[in-house]
């Protein structure tokens, strides 16, 4: 880790809300501190034991995130095992209409790793029912967008102060 606090965003999306969500989040955390937006396919354990906290974003699909996001935990998980515990994390998750088990699923997987949550997850449902509108491209409003940014800030800023 460096001397200048550094929050990960791992990513995944299918339909552009979580990465929507991400770079919200990316944005607003930017003006606190430092920040590695990363796809989940492109993140390896290097990345979380170079980060001070970790935002995990990812779209709920079928009631769990998805096999990129999995993926990536699974990829991760034992190489950094012991040597991350106590950091901060944060979850944000897309949905068409829960949420829940990604989140859990996400939680389950930091409480392994012994990371401390920073705040309640975000979800944000977009009420996608039909397959036509699960796989059509998604605009989340300003509003959902500015909970993501406020997430972001708020993590920087903690992650700068010293709070996390």
């Amino acid at each position: 880790m460096t001397d200048t606090p550094t929050l990960l965003i791992v990513w995944h999306s299918r339909t552009g809300a979580s990465q929507a969500m991400a770079q919200a989040a990316a944005g607003a955390a930017a003006d606190e501190c430092g920040v590695r937006l990363l796809a989940a396919d492109d993140s390896r354990p290097e990345d979380l034991l170079a980060a001070s906290g970790y935002l995990f974003v990812c779209p709920e699909n079928l009631a769990s995130m998805t096999g990129a996001m999995k993926e990536f935990f699974d990829r991760c998980y034992y190489p950094v095992l012991g040597q991350i515990e106590g950091r901060p994390y944060a979850v944000m998750v897309a949905a068409g209409s829960d949420g829940a088990g990604a989140v859990r699923q996400t939680e389950r997987i930091a409480t392994g790793w012994r990371l401390k949550r920073i705040s309640a997850s975000i979800i944000v449902r977009t009420h996608a029912q039909s397959p036509e509108e699960i796989a059509a491209p998604k605009v989340l409003s300003a509003t959902e967008l500015a909970r993501c940014g406020e997430l972001g800030a708020m993590f920087g800023a903690g992650l700068s102060m010293g709070i996390f």
